[in-house]
């Protein structure tokens, strides 16, 4: 019941999606090449990106309630239900005119394959929050809109300024008390985007390529969180969709065609800039790709217009209060705020430390110029330029696999391309191999000939399938293991996966005053709203770091803080002080976390 109740929950709110996309794109042409499946993906991530909008409009009016939510969600319902007899009729109509080949073997292979890596993704949604970003600020901040229903300067977040329009569906979910839904809409983002590089796959390649491009992308994923990078993903690559449509429009349909498409495009690349700065960097690439085909000023204003509806106030708000539209990123060219120069340097040490090569499934991509499709198809070309350009960008800039997110989609597509091209070496050497044995010894008939590397193909399927439904039906168990339906087995897993759990949660229940955390940002989202406390910011731990007892008592009870939370790695440097035990007591201790109490000083 656990289970079906989210995935409940999780398809009204698709059909809502649905609803209101829908009619979105019932006002434009249809797409040149149509695709039901393609087509339907579209109209939900489309009603996504105007929940998004409602949601924001709401919260920055302070009229972001659960009453509102539900009305919204209600009149997306009605609009679906309202569109489905059409939508149905035309569902038909396409089927009816979509040529039935049968599929091969090896497209049933690789079905099967992207059935397994699914398996996990289905779980991974069920599993409390424990990833350290969405308990560090993305959740924290959800719970702050959802109880104050309206926007908010969180300076006590280590980003208090990024956009946050994402974050707003786990706000509305987090209106409800559940805390497990917002893994289902990071995992909404995933699916729509899987399903879309199955179906773009399809309609400019081939079934084996959407089955490989879908199975690389369903496996990149994460499903178990509620950070916001898939939703990137889902809306960059909504957009690319777009701007193909735009591009393949017939020219003259300006009003109902093609220029529409070029506007739903610069929506969806809004979303995506108004939930994380990195989408910004497709901006320069799209633009010249459109000022190759479009230089008129009016089109250029929609394409201004639906790109700053669902954006344009975080970074308004931004250069308003704080001189800086990207705040913090932009310290440099516009001047440090509530960072300093030492927070920047920090931060891009840590980006740093974490850089590495990205997943090995994407590699291949660099094999599909190799392709007949490269060839044959300028989607597949277009999509490859995409790939170069977004890789070369996040080399020079980061080399942080994450920050590589938002392209994974089209890179896995892309990537299954060049598997394709890969093996098919293999199997073309394979067979000079063999062929060149039995030539020199005589071989038996042509016919056994053939079918040597064929039967060893097959058994290279075989055993390849059987290790991923392995490797799938472990991950599925450790998933499985994970979901917690009674509080008793909640708590017992985010103790295990949570470190300083235990002593957040007691002074959530406890606390009569503001709590200080020293080194346990992975769980603040368990512990008093809000706690301060961060390695970057203006609540920066090293600005109390020199301070004896007495001065650190009086400046943390100055500031209102009652106790300080650490764990235990980190007390011999915070016990070290002068005077320390005549101004701190130890009030709770678990799991290697303390909470101290902070005695009265002396004026």
């Amino acid at each position: 019941m656990f289970a079906a109740a989210h995935y409940a929950a999780l398809s009204i709110f698709v059909i809502g999606c649905w609803g209101f996309g829908r009619a979105l794109l019932g006002r434009l042409a249809p797409p040149p090449r149509r695709d039901a499946g393609l087509e339907a993906a579209m109209a939900v991530a489309l009603g996504v990106g105007l929940y998004i909008c409602a949601f924001q409009a709401l919260a920055i009016f302070g009229a972001f309630k659960a009453g509102a939510t539900v009305a919204l969600v209600v009149a997306g319902v009605v609009a679906a239900a309202l569109q489905l007899p059409s939508w149905l009729r035309e569902r038909r109509a396409l089927r009816a005119n979509e040529p039935a080949a049968p599929w091969t073997y090896v497209e049933r292979i690789a079905l099967i394959a992207l059935a397994l890596v699914a398996l996990p993704a289905l779980v991974a949604p069920l599993v409390p929050p424990i990833a350290f970003d969405e308990l560090m600020y993305h959740l924290p901040y959800a719970r702050q809109v959802a109880q104050q229903g309206s926007l908010g300067i969180h300076d006590w977040l280590r980003y208090p300024w990024f956009p946050y329009n994402y974050n707003l569906l786990y706000a509305a979910a987090l209106q409800f008390g559940d805390d497990v839904l917002p893994h289902f809409l990071n995992a909404l983002a995933g699916a729509l985007s899987v399903v879309m590089v199955y179906r773009l796959g399809i309609l400019h390649a081939n079934r084996l390529t959407a089955c490989i491009g879908a199975a690389i992308w369903l496996g990149l994923g994460d499903y178990s969180n509620a950070l916001i990078d898939m939703g990137v993903a889902l809306f960059v690559l909504s957009a690319c969709v777009a701007l193909w449509w735009w591009r393949e429009s017939e020219p003259g349909k300006s009003v109902h065609g093609g220029m529409r498409w070029l506007g739903v495009a610069a929506f969806c690349l809004g979303v995506a800039a108004g939930s994380k700065y990195q989408a910004l960097i497709f901006l320069p690439l799209v633009a010249v790709f459109v000022i190759r085909h479009e230089r008129r000023p009016r089109a250029w204003a929609l394409v201004f217009a639906c790109f700053l509806v669902p954006c344009v106030y975080w970074y308004a708000r931004n250069a308003i209060m704080t001189g800086d539209p990207f705040n913090p990123i932009g310290a440099r060219v516009f001047g440090f705020t509530e960072w300093t120069p030492a927070d920047y340097v920090q931060q891009v040490a840590d980006v740093r430390v974490h850089a590495e090569l990205p997943n090995a499934l994407i590699w291949s991509v660099f094999f599909a110029p190799f392709s007949v499709w490269w060839k044959r198809s300028a989607a597949v070309r277009a999509a490859g330029w995409f790939c170069l350009y977004s890789v070369a960008v996040w080399v020079v800039t980061s080399r942080y696999p994450r920050y590589l997110t938002a392209s994974f989609p089209l890179l896995a597509a892309i990537a299954a391309i060049g598997w394709q091209v890969l093996f098919g070496w293999i199997v073309s050497g394979v067979r000079r191999m063999f062929g060149a044995r039995n030539t020199a010894q005589d071989a038996p008939p042509a016919a056994v000939t053939r079918r040597t590397p064929a039967r060893v193909g097959d058994w290279v399927a075989v055993l390849l399938l059987a290790v991923l439904a392995a490797v799938s039906v472990r991950q599925t168990a450790a998933k499985v293991a994970m979901v917690s339906i009674t509080p008793e087995a909640r708590e017992a897993v985010l103790r295990r996966h949570v470190p300083g759990y235990a002593v957040m949660d007691y002074l959530r229940r406890n606390a009569t005053g503001r709590v200080y955390q020293i080194a346990l940002n992975e769980a603040i989202y368990y512990g008093p709203n809000p706690i301060w406390g961060d390695t970057l910011g203006p609540w920066r731990y090293t600005d109390f770091g020199r301070l004896s007892g007495g001065d650190l008592a009086r400046k943390l009870g100055d500031m209102g803080f009652t106790a300080v939370v650490l764990p235990d790695s980190v007390v011999p440097v915070f016990s070290a002080r002068i005077d320390f035990d005549k101004y701190f007591a130890v009030e709770y201790e678990k799991d290697g976390s303390r909470v101290y109490r902070i005695l009265p000083a002396a004026p």
